[in-house]
């Protein structure tokens, strides 16, 4: 990685490249989520995108994001994904595609923690979920822990 500082993007990542430790945390009572790039992180125009950590058991409820498109492609864990009312299991390696407007959710139905990446186009639903009530943030840098 070059450390010039000519080759920072305007809000200071070099070369794009974000570490978890370098952004805050959405905690939720069901998992974490940490957006890696933002438009506020990377200067991102077109999309955003992040990890999601789903607990064993646990899940998020139906939603849908009226204006963006959503991919999840599966990094490890087992779970249940639902689309439009249909349900199915997905696992690592696995892709999943949301359209705009339509309903879904996931829930880890495995022993281990649900890893997904996740990525909008174009961004802004990240910014819903951390203005929601049930949103902690934890800084950039602290570990986020549930209670």
């Amino acid at each position: 990685m070059s450390t010039d500082s000519d080759d920072a993007n305007v809000d200071g990542t070099e070369d794009g490249i974000v570490a978890p430790e370098d952004v805050e945390s959405q905690v939720f009572d069901w998992g974490v989520l940490k957006w890696l790039c933002t438009p506020e992180v990377t200067g991102a125009e077109n999309l955003s995108a992040g990890v999601v950590r789903l607990e064993p058991g646990k899940g998020h409820d139906l939603h849908e994001h009226p204006d963006s498109e959503e991919i999840l492609y599966v990094v490890s864990g087992t779970g249940e994904q639902t689309i439009a009312g249909d349900t199915a299991e997905i696992g690592p390696g696995e892709a999943v595609y949301i359209p705009a407007g339509v309903e879904h959710g996931t829930i880890n139905t495995g022993w281990n923690t649900l890893e997904l990446l996740a990525v909008y186009t174009p961004p802004g639903p990240e910014d819903v979920l951390g203005d929601l009530p049930e949103c902690t943030i934890v800084p950039a840098g602290e570990i986020p822990t549930r209670e």
